[in-house]
């Protein structure tokens, strides 16, 4: 499979990254010859320097003989030219734009359908907005994923320090917990991911990602002693294209939503479009301010500045001063294994949202769903199965599944299963597998995902 990426920026490095891991041809495309110079330098793709929505570049690149075209620069305009530009020149090959105006989201749908050029429009900014709303409903969750149409969730946590689950053997988990129904699919400890057996045990400080279903969330959460808590305040630190779409999105769901934003021309189009929300112009990094504004009964800070450092220090000093929960905006993929290590735990990422929602669109066919797990080690996959795969109606403890990969839920029309290895797999069903990276070309062997049916 041959996919051109146009932008060699943070979305279309790691996407590059990740397809040339698993053997796909890749061509990356950029104005910026430093970039693409980073792009080579770490990946084995090719490079091609100019602009994406040139013809000559497109196909110096090889268009008519790309079956998908990925347009991500961060440059709306210039990734529908592309996808234009590049139906011209091969109706057939598939194109997906990154868009992220508000201006465009009313018509998502329409360009699918009435634009020939685009097959796929894709927006990180509403699943980042999403997200930020499960992790403030969720306290002490690191990431959230959904499956089976939300019947199914994934949860990262962190075992805390004095946590009763320290040296427990998975094996002996359900008996330790009462059974709630959760099955633990991956630990990252000392920053390295392990997709653990009955045998391996927990330890404080451990990240865990366990598997449960939708209804069970507050029982599996209490379990590891995280508790739902009331909230009622929020304060939002800038308040760019994401910190409005948040705070409309609270505005319609009665969450008092105060909102910090330093640019004053901005505070007044922002007061324009909102109804409820009380605007502020200032540092939201100021000490003295926080205060003022009553910070130690904030349930929930936001840091959505551009500035990932502004936002780490600030989501630090706003926890400090008494703020209960603090969730702040990435865009530096490369620092998101860190920010543990300073305290920063909950972490939201507008590129690796779009990531994820490029994963999806690629994994099409067979495959429903894909989320990265953060740090990029691993993946959730959800797939149906076919009728005639060597899987079904074996018991999952004799099926030689690669290592690094583990079913993790079946779904067999309205039931969801939460797997034991006498579980087995039926016709029709749909399952969700976590893989790593090096087991993902494996699994789509097995489930017989084959690169036409992209």
């Amino acid at each position: 499979m041959k996919i051109i990426i146009i932008g060699a920026g943070e979305v279309g490095f790691h996407i590059a990254h990740h397809l040339a891991h698993e053997n796909k041809e890749v061509v990356v495309i950029d104005v910026n010859q430093d970039a693409l110079d980073r792009v080579v330098d770490q990946i084995d793709v090719q490079a091609v320097c100019g602009s994406g929505s040139s013809p000559v570049v497109l196909e110096a690149a090889g268009i008519q003989e790309t079956e998908i075209m990925l347009a991500v620069t961060d440059s709306d305009e210039v990734n529908l030219a592309a996808c234009m530009i590049a139906d011209s020149l091969s109706a057939s090959t598939k194109k997906l734009a990154r868009i992220r105006q508000a201006d465009f989201d009313n018509y998502h749908d329409h360009f699918r359908t009435h634009a020939p050029n685009i097959d796929t429009v894709i927006n990180p900014e509403t699943e980042v907005v999403k997200m930020i709303i499960k992790l403030m409903r969720i306290p002490g969750a690191i990431d959230i994923g959904e499956f089976a149409d939300g019947r199914i969730t994934s949860v990262a946590i962190r075992l805390e320090q004095t946590t009763f689950l320290d040296k427990v053997r998975l094996s002996d988990f359900p008996a330790k917990t009462g059974n709630p129904g959760i099955l633990i699919v991956a630990i990252i400890r000392n920053d390295e991911l392990i997709i653990p057996c009955g045998n391996d045990c927990l330890a404080a400080g451990d990240v865990i990602y366990f598997i449960c279903k939708e209804e069970k969330l507050a029982d599996a959460m209490a379990v590891f002693d995280k508790k739902e808590a009331p909230l009622h305040r929020v304060l939002i630190i800038g308040c760019g294209r994401l910190g409005l779409r948040l705070a409309a999105t609270l505005e319609k769901e009665s969450i008092h939503a105060r909102i910090i934003e330093k640019n004053y021309q901005r505070c007044q189009e922002i007061a324009a479009k909102l109804n409820k929300a009380v605007v502020l112009q200032g540092d939201g990094s100021d000490q003295s301010l926080l205060l003022e504004e009553g910070i130690r009964d904030i349930d929930v800070v936001i840091t959505l500045t551009d500035n990932e450092e502004t936002n780490i220090l600030t989501s630090l000093l706003a926890k400090r001063l008494g703020a209960r929960q603090a969730i702040t905006r990435i865009s530096k993929l490369g620092y998101l294994p860190l920010t543990a290590a300073i305290g920063i735990e909950q972490v939201i990422s507008p590129r690796l949202s779009a990531i994820n929602s490029i994963l999806h669109y690629l994994r099409k066919g067979k495959v429903l769903s894909a989320i990265l797990i953060r740090g990029e080690q691993a993946e959730f996959i959800e797939a149906r199965v076919s009728n005639d795969l060597a899987i079904i109606g074996k018991p999952l403890k004799k099926i030689s599944f690669p290592k690094g990969a583990l079913i993790t839920a079946i779904i067999r029309e309205e039931k969801v299963i939460i797997p034991s290895g006498e579980s087995m797999i039926e016709p029709n069903d749909r399952i969700v597998v976590i893989a790593r990276k090096r087991a993902i070309p494996k699994i789509e062997k097995i489930l017989a995902i084959k690169p036409e049916s992209f």
